[in-house]
């Protein structure tokens, strides 16, 4: 033990006096009671106790820290700082912490963004949440853009309103239904369904059961204003239906055979898009087309296969344009500014004046000016174009935000099940909802031709709300059924933290501590 140098200083209380460290000025704590009053005869056992050859100065102190083990050298201090201007020194310098680069920040945001990602419910968030946005948003805008057209012919503002709010709460009862359903159920209602939409879509070629609406006959009149248009029932048919035949073949490792990949869903197919076009719907008839590649993209179908069935679709496509005037017109206005001689494309060009006159935050919610008589279907297909005049830039892209979602959460639900079924039928729904959106959106923008088809889950229209809103049901449904997303959601039922996490402590007599 190394000696401590000590002094004295006089105690101010009374006439003994009191020991303290050279590097203290600080009076004597409680813990040195005893280096005031030493007892006597320890004063010989303070050498050997000191480490020392002879008795130190301040033999009551010194025998006192040693006995409490307090007489040991401290820490060398930090050298201290000059002042400014050779003052005295100041505090002990402490190196500042590195300052951490932006780069390195960005890589941690996109550690944690990639964390949340992951999570197993992050699917199941993104297609509830997104879904339900897109419908209540899709509710107020259709409120909107419909009150000047619902005067117009003699009704009330909130006709239209009210119908597309009675079709989002049996969609809503549909979605529960199909998030209810197991899978196997799913799957026994895909012939039925394919069935009855065969029959429906047959039954509009029938003189004075099919309704024809803006030149299209599609339509089947269910009684007072309700129509209904089974085409769009057709493609939830072809999905839940092609889904489950890829997946028995899959079962059976029947996929590697052309016959078997193409014979019976591509006749299928084309059944149901020739059914369509008797009536006229080009737009109807790209979504399924898009429905019918996707499928075969998931079984596996090589790119040759694509490149040819592309190039055959290609040519029909053109000789169908060719032999339409109004389909002609429609191709003419891609990219137009100015109506033209015969105002044909008075649709497309006002479609983007009510986007200019939106700006960065729109005009105001009931503000739209081109609702007024100037832009055709304002509530149906052209009701991006509203949303971008009234909420601006902010609120179009905010439903390309929600779209996008959705998109990246069935996909995800598609790559990661291990159940064949599961995989085509997400794929297919994801393939229905995103190839419509980017229809819909293509030709409000004048990036595409106007194709009649409505923005899924936002624009007005119940035939095509009841249908997509069931397809969302099967996606929750699907990520539901994640093995990972199981666990989290046991974990959330009431009850079940407090059984698992819930540490068993003995049990203590009272007043033990």
């Amino acid at each position: 033990m190394v000696p401590v140098p000590w002094t004295t200083a006089p105690h101010t209380s009374g006439g003994d006096t009191e020991m303290m460290a050279d590097d203290s000025a600080r009076p004597a704590t409680r813990g040195t009671w005893r280096a005031r009053w030493p007892r006597p005869g320890l004063a010989a056992a303070r050498p050997a106790l000191a480490g020392g050859t002879g008795p130190l100065p301040g033999d009551g102190l010194g025998m006192g820290l040693a006995l409490r083990g307090k007489a040991t050298a401290r820490p060398p201090r930090a050298a201290a700082r000059p002042g400014p201007g050779g003052g005295p020194p100041g505090r002990a310098h402490r190196p500042r912490p590195a300052r951490r680069s932006p780069l390195a920040a960005l890589a941690r945001l996109r550690e944690r963004a990639r964390r949340a990602w992951d999570r197993p419910l992050t699917a199941y968030y993104l297609i509830l949440g997104g879904s339900v946005l897109i419908t209540v948003l899709g509710l107020v805008m259709v409120y909107s853009a419909s009150q000047i057209k619902a005067l117009q012919s003699g009704l009330a503002p909130s006709f239209f309103f009210r119908k597309q709010l009675l079709a989002a709460v049996i969609g809503g009862l549909l979605m529960l239904a199909a998030v209810r359903l197991p899978i196997r159920a799913h799957r026994a209602l895909a012939y039925p369904l394919l069935a009855v939409s065969v029959f429906l879509m047959c039954l509009v070629q029938v003189p004075g059961i099919g309704v024809a609406v803006n030149g299209n006959q599609n339509w089947i009149s269910v009684g007072g204003p309700f129509q209904l248009q089974p085409s769009e029932f057709g493609k939830l048919a072809l999905v839940l239906w092609g889904a489950d035949l890829l997946a028995r073949k899959h079962d059976k490792n029947l996929l590697g055979q052309w016959k078997h990949l193409l014979v019976p869903l591509v006749p299928a197919a084309f059944v149901l898009l020739g059914l369509i076009m008797l009536g006229g719907d080009m737009g109807t008839a790209i979504i399924l087309t898009a429905v019918l590649f996707g499928l075969l993209w998931l079984a596996g179908a090589p790119t040759r296969l694509f490149v040819g069935v592309l190039g055959a679709a290609a040519v029909v496509g053109l000789v169908l344009i060719k032999t339409s005037a109004n389909r002609m017109s429609r191709l003419a206005c891609i990219g137009a500014t100015d109506p033209g001689a015969n105002d044909q494309c008075w649709q497309a060009v006002h479609g983007i004046y009510a986007l200019a006159n939106g700006g960065w935050f729109g005009s105001g919610l009931g503000a739209s000016m081109e609702k007024w008589g100037e832009l055709p279907e304002p509530h149906t297909d052209f009701i991006f174009a509203i949303t971008g005049e009234e909420l601006g830039l902010a609120g179009t892209l905010s439903v390309l935000a929600l779209f996008a979602a959705l998109g990246y959460a069935g996909i995800r639900v598609a790559g990661r099940t291990e159940d064949p079924f599961v995989r085509y039928a997400a794929g297919g729904v994801t393939t229905w909802i995103t190839a419509q959106a980017v229809v819909n959106i293509g030709a409000v923008l004048g990036l595409l031709p106007i194709a009649g088809v409505p923005l899924p889950l936002f624009s007005y229209g119940g035939s095509a709300l009841l249908p997509t809103m069931f397809a969302i049901g099967l996606l929750i449904a699907f990520a539901r059924a994640e093995p990972g997303a199981r666990a989290a959601l046991a974990m959330r039922q009431p009850g079940v933290r407090w059984k698992t996490m819930r540490r068993r402590v003995k049990k203590r007599p009272s007043g033990e501590r």
